[in-house]
């Protein structure tokens, strides 16, 4: 197994984005998990309960490239009423590691 070193790769900081659609019907959701397969950096993406339809994470180089990827990728992804983006401010715990038998 190998761990890569994100601030190598330009990909030091995380964001966490929730997004709202505008519908909830299938075709929406459908139409919006096929554009966010090809968001620069997602790293995850995941349909959820509660005040958002979808959590996403993604790893960038700095919030300028971020600022680049909202406007060129994230303003235009299909249904989207709302996005609301948290930058993290250090990274305290990640793993790739799954707990098993608990």
């Amino acid at each position: 197994m190998a761990l890569l070193d994100a601030e190598r790769l330009n990909a030091g900081m995380v964001v966490v984005i929730g997004v709202v659609l505008d519908r909830s019907t299938p075709q929406s959701f459908a139409d919006f998990e096929a554009a966010a397969r090809h968001i620069s950096g997602c790293m995850a993406c995941h349909l959820v309960t509660g005040e958002f339809d979808y959590f996403l994470m993604i790893r960038t180089r700095d919030s300028q490239s971020f600022n680049r990827l909202h406007a060129e990728q994230l303003i235009y992804l299909p249904g989207v009423r709302q996005i609301r983006s948290f930058m993290g401010l250090r990274e305290v715990l990640s793993s790739t590691q799954i707990p098993l038998g608990r």
